[in-house]
């Protein structure tokens, strides 16, 4: 048991790591729909290359979008607009002209004739309107015509088919009294009409909520389906081209045989398949990162930073699926190797990101036209996008994502469809929302940077800006001390450049190497100015203040929040070696002691990286070559080889990948710009 136990202890970071992946594995299948899959790949206008097709079983032909929302529309012209009668509207007209012709009557001097005649009359004209009805106009009518008909409904819900042009309006109902009264010779036609102009109203009104609510019924009970196919009927032959309406058929057939297969006792079949592709999706990521980027995949942060983000955009798309007529083109997928690439390189990129696109393929409609736009834009904008640095860059980027997955569309519309005409251009609009939330990359880089620890090249471009305040800091304490590490990043820069690396790195890290001497400045002789206090001190404890430098700087570091990437610079540049000039002193004068060089010896550790050891080389070289008396190619040749094949005898390097290649052109690209620096002429021949 107990050596069980101990086996358990020793495997623990392996099965961490399993453990990671489990979870996210279950997470991502929880996602999945849990459907089966057709099992043919066709395309509209391309042979049929599987073996002739029967139909399993009765089935019905879906209409296409296209079709539906012609329906749609055409329902949306012609639909039913419903009306009620206003029995009271006549009455109330009737009373209020009654009244209207007692108040005016005795104040018109033109009226003739008996009053109740204008009365008797009125009411006569009025009646025969209401009779005909007075429609409400509304914005619905304007576009439809005379013969267009309405359902007008009376008080006790009897509905009526009346068109349009045997109603009246309100001006109608007008002329229609004004004819009609232009040849009594009995009343003053004009005080009947101006009484009659007054009570006008409509006695049709529109009724919106019954029109709304019979459209929706209309629309929702509008069929999906035309048509079917009979089971054992033979849906396409082998070779036979895909003509838009065996494609429709297919189609119809794919959705059905999904869904049944998904609700029935197969169900368990199907999450096993899903179970064994995501495994093996997910298998195959771990055993990549292992192989490619071992120093990558001994982080357990980083596997939850991929983990994290596939199953974020996962539940992305799941979660878009279920908004209704929002297309899955407006999640920015390529955020995902645009991040990735940020802080660790494209080959991890461009692996994993091609795994998400097989995951999220799995529950997306019309899965091979989205592993073919995703896949190929996300590789042309991660090679095509050189960095993130500049907001420029990223509008740079979402241009670049929109016109691919445009250019893409078109290109595989045109092979599907064979005509231009058939196109539809609307799903251009959601490549450009997709397109612009690629921006979102810039602020996500900040947000993993703070989370998991990360460096991006936009902090170490911050970071290496004289005017913050620790660098302005140190050249205000230590000038002398500032200008060493601002050659130092130089060399150390071009070093990298030469070799491979990262130049913005090593750069910032140079930048702060040297921070723990704002601690003492006067201790170090770039800072003095004539007066060495080293001279009042001891060996011991002048190599002890040399060397707490180092730590002085790491606390110094960790007081203003610099990244721990940065902090490795201050903690390797000295890596294991010693003060040799207060060692060999105090040797020369202790000759006959067992001395411990460990108190002259910095505390490590050696360099770990390319960019860690080009920065010690060109630390050591840098404050070497000012000791200089004589500066030509040879001075400057031995000091630089001197230096550098003492540090490679000490073993600094056996940590970093760098070649004896490397620190050959690293040692040539010194004595040149170290020429350069100190103004070192070539002799030409006599």
């Amino acid at each position: 048991m107990s050596r069980i136990i101990n086996n358990i202890r020793h495997q623990q970071e392996f099965i961490f790591k399993i453990l990671l992946f489990l979870i996210a594995a279950v997470f991502i299948i929880f996602l999945l729909p849990k459907e089966g899959k057709f099992k043919y790949e066709f395309q509209k206008n391309k042979p049929w290359v599987h073996e002739d097709l029967f139909a399993p079983y009765d089935f019905a032909i879906n209409k296409t979008n296209e079709e539906i929302e012609a329906e749609k529309n055409q329902l949306k012209n012609t639909y039913a607009l419903y009306f009620n009668r206003d029995e009271n509207a006549e009455q109330i007209s009737l009373d209020q002209y009654k009244n209207w012709v007692d108040q005016n009557w005795s104040d018109t001097i033109a009226a003739n004739g008996n009053k109740e005649d204008y009365i008797e009359k009125g009411n006569k004209y009025l009646k025969e309107i209401f009779e005909i009805g007075i429609i409400q106009l509304t914005d619905v009518l304007e576009t439809k015509k005379d013969d267009f008909s309405v359902i007008v409904l009376s008080e006790n819900n009897i509905a009526e088919d009346v068109e349009l042009k045997d109603l009246l309006t309100i001006k109608q109902a007008y002329h229609f009294i004004e004819k009609e009264v232009e040849n009594l010779s009995s009343v003053n036609d004009s005080f009947l009409l101006l009484g009659l102009e007054n009570v006008l109203v409509h006695n049709i009104i529109f009724n919106e909520d019954l029109t709304k609510k019979d459209l929706e019924n209309q629309l929702s009970s509008l069929s999906l389906t035309r048509g079917g196919v009979l089971k054992n009927e033979k849906i396409i032959s082998t070779g036979e081209v895909i003509s838009a309406d065996k494609y429709q058929i297919l189609q119809s057939l794919k959705q059905d045989y999904e869904f049944k297969l998904g609700s029935t006792n197969q169900f368990a079949w199907v999450l096993l398949g899903q179970i064994l592709l995501v495994c093996i999706l997910f298998y195959s990521i771990y055993i990549f990162i292992k192989n490619v980027a071992p120093d990558v995949f001994n982080d357990n942060m980083n596997i939850v930073f991929f983990l994290l983000l596939i199953i974020a955009f996962v539940s992305v798309t799941q979660l878009v699926l279920k908004i209704e007529n929002v297309s899955i083109y407006s999640i920015p997928f390529c955020v995902i190797p645009l991040l990735i690439r940020t802080f660790f390189g494209n080959r991890l990129a461009l692996f994993i990101y091609i795994i998400s696109i097989l995951l999220i393929s799995f529950i997306v409609p019309n899965s091979f036209e989205f592993v073919f736009l995703e896949s190929i834009t996300g590789i042309i904008t991660l090679f095509t996008v050189l960095n993130v640095n500049k907001r420029s860059e990223l509008f740079y980027t979402s241009l670049i994502v929109f016109f691919t997955f445009s250019i893409l569309y078109f290109g595989l519309s045109l092979l599907q469809e064979g005509s231009i005409s058939k196109i539809s251009f609307n799903k251009l609009s959601w490549f450009a929302i997709g397109a612009g939330f690629t921006l979102l990359t810039y602020p996500l880089i900040y947000l993993f940077e703070k989370v998991f620890g990360y460096i991006s090249d936009v902090t170490l471009l911050e970071l290496s800006d004289t005017n913050n305040d620790l660098l302005r800091e140190l050249n205000l304490k230590a000038p002398g001390t500032f200008q060493h590490s601002l050659q130092v990043s130089n060399l150390a820069e071009e070093a990298i450049r030469e070799i491979g690396g990262n130049p913005l790195l090593v750069r910032a890290g140079a930048l702060y190497h040297d921070i723990g001497k704002m601690v003492a400045p006067a201790y170090f002789i770039e800072n003095q100015s004539g007066v060495n206090p080293h001279d009042e001190l001891g060996y011991e404890e002048s190599a002890s203040i040399i060397i707490n430098h180092v730590i002085n700087g790491i606390e110094l570091a960790k007081k203003h929040k610099l990244p721990e990437q940065i902090i490795d610079f201050i903690r390797t540049h000295h890596g294991t070696t010693k003060t040799q000039y207060f060692l060999r002193m105090y040797l020369s004068e202790n000759l006959d002691e067992d001395i411990d060089e460990v108190m002259f010896q910095y505390p490590g550790p050696i360099p770990y990286s390319k960019e860690t050891a080009a920065l010690m080389m060109a630390d050591s070289v840098e404050a070497a070559s000012r000791s200089l008396k004589v500066y030509n190619n040879e001075t400057i040749s031995n000091l630089v080889n001197g230096i550098i094949d003492y540090q490679v005898k000490e073993n600094q390097f056996e940590n970093t990948n760098i070649t004896f290649r490397d620190i050959s052109l690293i040692k040539k690209m010194f004595v040149k710009k170290l020429m350069n620096i100190y103004h070192v002429r070539i002799e030409y021949p006599k």
